[in-house]
């Protein structure tokens, strides 16, 4: 499938509620190959990033694909029900800032989401270490950007600054 351009910051459609899927047929699946072609690319080219949400490729739809070192997948109509009270202050981006920038905010340290597999099967997991993703991704359905987290504007760093200081080789 083609690459699909990514929605940039300021772009009215990155703020829409996503549709819910109700049809497991081949436009889901023609949505979930564009979200792994796109995703491929960009992190081959942007070098760095683990996951993409249809909205950020003009899809209204409430799918989320994760392409993570050990395991790639979609999260089809993902819905956490559980969110720990405790609280963890994260460097965020997004290929929708064209991951040209970062802010720190503050994200669920854990949480439990629902969600359905490609194949329909219901399915629940507990998330810790990629919560923050996890939550990030599951935002851009509900027309939440990471920019909406950030309470101190002091909180934004170019990503040449933040590749200095921060990033973990």
């Amino acid at each position: 499938m083609p690459i699909k351009p990514v929605l940039l910051l300021g772009n009215p459609q990155l703020r829409e509620i996503s549709e819910e899927i109700t049809k497991y047929d081949n436009q889901l699946k023609e949505i979930i190959l564009d979200l792994k072609d796109t995703l491929e690319y960009l992190q081959k080219s942007k070098n760095i990033g683990r996951a993409l949400a249809a909205p950020q490729i003009g899809y209204n739809k409430r799918v989320v694909y994760f392409n993570l070192p050990e395991n790639a997948f979609a999260m089809i109509n993902p819905n956490i029900f559980f969110k720990s009270l405790e609280k963890f202050q994260v460097w965020d981006s997004c290929y929708s800032f064209d991951v040209a920038f970062f802010v720190k905010i503050l994200r669920h340290k854990e949480i439990h989401v629902e969600f359905m597999t490609e194949n329909g099967k219901k399915t629940q997991v507990y998330v810790d270490d990629l919560a923050e993703l996890v939550q990030h991704e599951i935002d851009h359905l509900d027309g939440i950007l990471a920019t909406d987290h950030l309470t101190d504007v002091s909180q934004i760093i170019m990503r040449e600054e933040w590749e200095a200081r921060f990033k973990e080789d």
